[in-house]
């Protein structure tokens, strides 16, 4: 395969507004059930294409706020995925050289599982939590279109590098978080958005610059896929510290210092320096969270 970067972003993002060719078809039914169907979707291909039928059916979606969904109501496992990649400790995921091309594509593989997970992610934050205001479901029903744009982009490139999503090891740190805050709305915004996911915001630079150092074709083409991601990731980190605050005024809650409690309570991974702080304040943390942060308060509340 044989596609430039450009390409590759293009046949992504094309899906946001007119599809050509085949259009993956949807059965009209309400959007927060739509969503935990795509979710039990297990093979990557075909959740993208489900994710991109939805977002292209989305006006045509019922929506009720209100309505108590239940795992017990999933048409398959939660999360959907496939057999592969083999899950084990982040610890036992090998570290391999971005200056080998064996490296780059497991670079390629790791940030494409993240992204995989990350389409499961909103799609779990969008069907799971009753009660919210309408904006909140269309905000993550966008977060998991981007999600899906991204993971597609990322595997076509992985393909150019002669390997498939699933042919490296991997870890499940993602939906674990997610599983320790399927109770509660406001951990799940504190905790996965705004902890887990910002991390990218810090590591994305890193990357790059290591990339950019070797310099190869493909390694460039890996820099401007991560130019796209890091854009669209400072957006839905946005998402999340908005609800975040939102549920915190709505439940007279401090969000710094609920945030410390939460962080204990959940046992959310240490977050360590160098921090992207434009990017951070692009994503909406405060001067005061920024501090925090940079103060290691995160590492002194475990």
């Amino acid at each position: 395969m044989n596609l430039s970067v450009h390409g590759i972003i293009d046949t992504c993002y094309a899906s946001h507004s007119s599809p050509a060719g085949h259009k993956p078809t949807i059965v009209r039914m309400e959007l927060r059930e739509q969503a935990l169907r795509v979710l039990c979707v297990s093979d990557p291909t075909q959740k993208v294409e489900a994710m991109q039928a939805m977002w292209l059916a989305r006006a045509d979606l019922d929506l009720d706020t209100q309505g108590t969904l239940t795992s017990a109501q999933a048409t398959g496992p939660l999360p959907g995925r496939p057999a592969l990649p083999r899950l084990v400790a982040p610890k036992e995921v090998p570290q391999r050289s971005p200056f080998t091309l064996a490296g780059r594509a497991a670079l390629v593989h790791a940030v494409c599982h993240i992204e995989f997970n990350a389409i499961n992610l909103a799609l779990d934050a969008l069907w799971r939590f009753a009660g919210m205001p309408p904006d909140y479901y269309r905000d993550w029903l966008l977060v998991a279109q981007e999600e899906a744009c991204h993971f597609d982009m990322l595997h076509r490139h992985l393909q150019s590098l002669g390997h498939r999503y699933g042919d490296f090891e991997a870890h499940d740190g993602l939906w674990l978080m997610c599983t320790r805050t399927e109770h509660d709305v406001v951990a799940r915004m504190a905790l996965v958005p705004r902890t887990l996911e910002a991390r990218g915001l810090d590591a994305t630079p890193l990357i790059q610059a290591r990339l950019r150092q070797v310099n190869t074709p493909d390694a460039l083409q890996l820099v401007a896929c991560l130019d796209v991601i890091l854009r669209d990731e400072i957006g839905h980190v946005d998402i999340g510290n908005r609800w975040y605050r939102w549920l915190c005024h709505q439940q007279g809650l401090d969000p710094v210092a609920h945030y410390r409690r939460l962080v204990r309570m959940h046992s959310a991974p240490r977050l360590r320096p160098p921090f992207n702080t434009e990017a951070r304040e692009a994503a909406g943390f405060s001067a005061q969270e920024i501090a925090f942060l940079s103060s290691d308060g995160v590492a002194e509340s475990h």
